[in-house]
C-alpha cells in the first residue's frame, strides 16, 4: 500500500515546504486539487514548480478539470511536465461540477462529459506523436512514458467510472470506505468488460487534519469553503480524519478493498502534518 499526500491550497508559497519534507519521507505521491474560480494554485504550473525541487515523489492532478482546458495545449503541457519529471506525472482528470467555473472559460457545463470523451482521444493520439489533424503536424515533445502519462479518472456516476477502461489507467475515489468499495469492484468490471490486460490503479483519497486543535480548526475551515457549492459542505468536513488511530484505520480499510493507494487530503497549511502523518504511516 503507497500513502501520497494531498497538497493544502490555501498558501502556494509554502508548497514548496510540503513537497521536500514529502519526497524526503515515507510518500509515494504529491496531489493537487483543481479550481478556476477560487484562490487556489494552477495544479500544473504549481507541480512544475515543485517537481523542480523534488526528485522521486509522482505529483498527480486530483482532478484537472480537463473540459475546461484547450485539448492540444493541454497535452503539450502535460506532455512537457511528464518529459522533464522523467515520467513522474500522473493525471487525475474529471469534468468539475462549479457553474462560475465553466462560464469563466466559456464552456457549456452541460456538455461537460461529452467534452472529456472527445478529449481523451486526441489526447492519447498526440501523446503518441501522431499529426493533430489534417494539414497539422505532430504536438511534442514526446512524454517519458510511451502512450502519455498515467491517466486517471474521478467520479462516482457509472459514465465516470466507465472511462477508466476506456482510455484510462485507473481509479480515484473520494469517497468513504463504507461505500468506495462498490466503485472499486464498478472500475474492475468495465476493466473486464472492455478486455484490458491486469487491472486498473486504484486510489483512493481521504480527508485528514493531524495536529493541535488550531490546525485542526483551520482545515475543517478552509475545507468547507472549498466545497460551500456543493450544499454538503458539513457533512464532508464532519468526515475529516483527525487522530492517528482513525487515519490508520482507514487506510487499512482501503487496503481491505484492494486499494493501491491511499491519499492522505490536508486542508490545514501547516507543513508539520507531513512529519506526523509520517510518523503513523
Amino acid at each position: 500500500m503507497h500513502i501520497g499526500i494531498g497538497l493544502p491550497i490555501g498558501d502556494p508559497a509554502a508548497l514548496l515546504t510540503w513537497a521536500q519534507r514529502a519526497d524526503a519521507g515515507p510518500f509515494s505521491t504529491l496531489g493537487l486539487l483543481d479550481r478556476l474560480v477560487y484562490d487556489n494554485p494552477e495544479p500544473l504550473v504549481a507541480l512544475a514548480v515543485l517537481a523542480g525541487r523534488t526528485s522521486r515523489i509522482r505529483l498527480q492532478t486530483e482532478v484537472l478539470l480537463a473540459p475546461l482546458r484547450d485539448t492540444a495545449l493541454l497535452a503539450k503541457q502535460t506532455a512537457t511536465l511528464d518529459r522533464m519529471t522523467g515520467g513522474r506525472l500522473v493525471l487525475g482528470l474529471g469534468i468539475g461540477g462549479r457553474d462560475d467555473d465553466h462560464q469563466a472559460a466559456d464552456v457549456d457545463k452541460r456538455t461537460r462529459g461529452r467534452r472529456l470523451d472527445e478529449q481523451m482521444p486526441v489526447l492519447r493520439r498526440l501523446w503518441s506523436g501522431e499529426p493533430y489533424g489534417d494539414g497539422i503536424g505532430p504536438i511534442g515533445p514526446a512524454p517519458a512514458r510511451p502512450g502519455g502519462p498515467q491517466v486517471l479518472f474521478g467520479g462516482f456516476k457509472p459514465a465516470a467510472v466507465e472511462r477508466v477502461a476506456r482510455w484510462g489507467d485507473g481509479f480515484l475515489a473520494a469517497a468513504a470506505p463504507s461505500w468506495a468499495g462498490g466503485l472499486f469492484d464498478m472500475a474492475r468490471g468495465f476493466w473486464k468488460e472492455y478486455g484490458r490486460d491486469g487491472e486498473p490503479r486504484i486510489v483512493a483519497q481521504v480527508n485528514v487534519a493531524l495536529g493541535p486543535q488550531h490546525v485542526v480548526r483551520d482545515a475543517q475551515a478552509r475545507m468547507h469553503a472549498y466545497y460551500a457549492f456543493t450544499g454538503m459542505a458539513d457533512r464532508m468536513v464532519a468526515g475529516m480524519l483527525t487522530t492517528p488511530a482513525e487515519i490508520r484505520d482507514a487506510v487499512t480499510a482501503f487496503a481491505d478493498l484492494g486499494a493501491d493507494e491511499v491519499m492522505l487530503y490536508c486542508y490545514g497549511v501547516d507543513p508539520d502534518q507531513v512529519d506526523r502523518l509520517a510518523d503513523i504511516v
